[in-house]
């Protein structure tokens, strides 16, 4: 009796800890913002900063630790900060714009950076998405923020101190700063930016402190001019002086606009009259409910934190780039045409990066917000005449593709709805007939690629056979696109025709995709290895598998399944050879390749990421589930230096996030995710619309990283891949993971996943 007494009591103990640790979760907790932020020019770790916002906010807020205009803002290995920045930048190489700074400090006033710099350490750091705290030495001051989408609250704690400063940097290439002291504000403008900006462009900021000042001054290019209270000029700023005791907290309410100040005045409201630590927790909450829609249960605390970390950067963009006039109505500032329009704006995005796994995991888990991104796309096209490629907040000039076709396309095809389609079809049918203003704008040598089929190596058009296989596969999207909204065959059976293309670059003889002339000819000499020159960032080891749709026509241009596997297998097989003589330097994504001691992979680009799954397609899947794996485990971690090349918008994240449910979206447009092998023994998703995807893998461990069956619903499922119609009704699926590959499964061509060429036999 008593055996079962004390078993009962160990079991109800053991069901209320498991339900007071699900209770307490959070898994905000779990997120190192500072992922990634040891990095530099020649090195990238992930080039990110820890970005204080909310999930797609207009305006994120990060410490800065470089000198004004950096786009390596914040350094892991820095020991000093400068300001905290107001920051709009998607990238270091895009570099940022409507920017200005705030920092606090005491004694004598210090105006330019490198002077008024604190001394800080990440042991007396602080870095949440919600929050940010930090101790500056040469001060003995705290600095908190805590971000709405708009606004923000800081809360700055002093010493004991006749002195006590704010200083407010509206930065340099033109800007404006006014005192109101009657109203304990700063109202300003700023038009640093690094490009894609009509004319009239200024970031309008409002900032209002908690407590009169005792003194105030503008100053212009690192001195106080006197006797003015407003100031315009090439770098002009504010100081303003208090008097604090030892502990006193003064807070500053900041809001911006891109459309006016009476705008940022009303963004401003998004505070209401919530209290600092009120902000905070509104905003924990919020990034508790994001982040909680995936809850990862059976894994490492390092594979927990690189999870939720990830999932953390594939939520911040594309960024919410418009604003709610005073009616409430949605408005924004047209980054094309300097206009205030009706509707949604969204920007800061590659499409070239996030068309891969960004975009199919809003069309996953986000489609309502997708659907207001495509509404924004429709305007974008509206206000500029051309879908962008790479936005920052207008057009750049910066990668190659039409990979917005894709964008358009995947979230039409997966029943997206609510925004005009017909606009969008008009955008990406231009896109295939035009080359644009910039060379990242409809496609740079279009009339060769329309013509020939490819676009040559030896008629002056960079990185052509990157442009040829990415051409090839919007073509298949734009095909796609058109059957379902019911275009004649007639307007679209020449897109099933070039979505072929791919074909007339693939050299039999090397077996790789490789530069061809005008004439037909193939480039020669032919380096596998060099970089750039016919591609992108990367060689044609990486590019040779941009087959997205059509994988078994590869794979038969290989000369079969025996073939293609041996050429997969040889990515990681050759040496970390390279050839930058394209570029006249080694640039930093090709000695990421070289130190990760796995071949010729480079994971830390975009164009190989999907490269793995296509084991699937040729029948020895557990050869994906090992090097999954075998990436997760050694290219990413929690920590500072835990990306293995550039995050850039989201992308590098959603494969892990991907990866680590087990699926992944290898050719965006078509309705399947092809299966890898989960990292966690549990995962729920929770879909926007009410289901939910049970995966289960209860052997899951170090060990056990091979599938041995899968079973979906119940019932044994032997294909490698999902489709999303099964996973958006709800599904259960159970991974049975073992420490031996199961040789024997998805091994049957009715098992592989799709490819163009097998359903329509061109």
């Amino acid at each position: 009796m008593s055996r079962k007494l004390n078993f009962l009591f160990a079991f109800l103990l053991s069901i209320s800890f498991q339900a007071v640790r699900a209770q307490q979760f959070k898994p905000v907790d779990y997120v190192n913002t500072l992922m990634g932020t040891d990095s530099e020019f020649k090195l990238s770790n992930g080039n990110t900063y820890p970005a204080i916002a909310l999930p797609w906010g207009m305006n994120f807020w990060t410490p800065q630790t470089a000198k004004m205009g950096d786009g390596w803002v914040y350094a892991y290995g820095a020991n000093k900060i400068q300001g905290f920045k107001q920051t709009h930048q998607p990238s270091p190489w895009i570099n940022d714009y409507g920017q200005f700074s705030l920092f606090p400090g005491t004694g004598d006033l210090k105006i330019k950076g490198e002077d008024r710099a604190s001394w800080f350490s990440h042991k007396a750091e602080t870095a949440r998405p919600h929050y940010y705290k930090v101790y500056l030495a040469d001060y003995d001051v705290v600095t908190e923020i805590t971000p709405t989408e708009r606004a923000a609250i800081f809360r700055f704690t002093f010493p004991d101190n006749e002195q006590s400063w704010v200083l407010v940097d509206a930065f340099d290439r033109g800007s404006y700063v006014k005192l109101i002291p009657s109203e304990n504000k700063i109202i300003g403008y700023t038009t640093r930016n690094s490009g894609g900006v009509p004319e009239n462009f200024k970031n309008y900021f409002v900032v209002v402190f908690d407590k009169p000042f005792v003194n105030s001054e503008v100053w212009s290019s690192g001195e106080v001019v006197s006797g003015k209270t407003e100031l315009q000029d090439n770098h002009v700023g504010a100081a303003i002086q208090f008097k604090t005791k030892k502990g006193e907290k003064i807070h500053a309410r900041v809001a911006s606009s891109f459309i006016s100040y009476e705008q940022a005045e009303r963004n401003l409201n998004e505070l209401g009259g919530d209290s600092f630590d009120e902000v905070k927790d509104k905003g924990e909450a919020i990034w508790n409910e994001e982040l909680s829609r995936i809850t990862v249960e059976g894994g490492t605390d390092d594979q927990i934190k690189t999870f939720y970390s990830c999932l953390y950067r594939v939520l911040l963009f594309p960024r919410k780039f418009y604003e709610f006039d005073e009616k409430g109505q949605v408005v924004h500032y047209s980054p094309y045409n300097g206009q205030v329009l009706p509707g949604y704006m969204f920007t800061d995005n590659g499409f070239w990066d996030t068309f891969r796994a960004v975009f199919p995991f809003f069309n996953l888990m986000y489609p309502s917000l997708n659907e207001k991104i495509q509404e924004g796309l429709a305007n974008t096209y509206k206000e500029s005449g051309w879908l962008p490629e790479w936005a920052s907040p207008g057009h750049r000039d910066c990668m190659i593709g039409s990979n917005s076709a894709t964008i358009v396309a995947d979230a039409y095809l997966k029943g997206l709805r609510g925004y005009d389609i017909e606009t969008l079809w008009d955008a990406v049918v231009k896109n295939s007939e035009n080359a644009g203003p910039l060379h990242s704008v409809g496609r740079f040598g279009v009339d060769y690629y329309n013509k020939l089929g490819y676009v040559p190596y030896n008629v002056g058009v960079n990185e052509n056979v990157a442009r040829t296989l990415e051409y090839a596969f919007a073509d298949y999207c734009v095909y796609q696109l058109g059957k379902t909204l019911g275009k004649p065959e007639s307007e679209i059976s020449i897109f099933a025709k070039r979505a072929m293309n791919y074909k007339n670059v693939f050299d039999q003889e090397s077996k790789l995709m490789r530069g061809r002339n005008e004439d037909g000819t193939f480039q020669s000499p032919f380096s596998p290895f060099k970089w750039g020159d016919a591609f992108t960032e990367g060689n044609s080891w990486h590019y040779t598998w941009s087959v997205f749709h059509d994988v078994q026509g590869l794979i038969d241009l290989m000369g079969g399944k025996k073939e293609f596997v041996t050429m997969l297998d040889s990515v990681f097989i050759v040496p970390p050879v390279f050839d930058e003589s394209y570029y006249g330097q080694v640039i930093h994504e090709i000695r990421e390749m070289q130190i990760m001691n796995m071949g010729n992979y480079a994971h830390g680009n975009q164009p190989i990421q999907h490269m793995i799954y296509l084991y699937n397609y040729a029948g020895q899947p557990w050869k994906t589930q090992y090097w999954l794996r075998e990436v997760m485990n050694r290219l990413y971690t929690p920590l500072a230096d835990g990306y293995c090349g550039d995050e850039d918008n989201g992308q590098t994240s959603a494969w892990y996030v991907f990866t680590a449910m087990g699926f992944y979206p290898v050719a965006p447009a078509t309705d399947e995710y092809v299966i890898g092998a989960p990292l966690f023994q549990k995962i729920t998703v929770k879909l926007e619309n009410g289901k939910t995807i049970e995966i289960s893998a209860p052997k899951n461990n170090a060990a056990n990283r091979f599938v041995h069956d899968v079973k979906l619903n119940g019932k044994t499922w032997s294909k490698n891949y999902f489709k999303y119609p099964e996973l958006m009704k709800g599904a259960k699926i159970n991974f049975n993971m073992s420490d031996q590959p199961n040789k024997n499964r998805g091994i049957s061509e009715s098992d592989f996943p799709y490819s163009f060429s097998k359903e329509n036999n061109r």
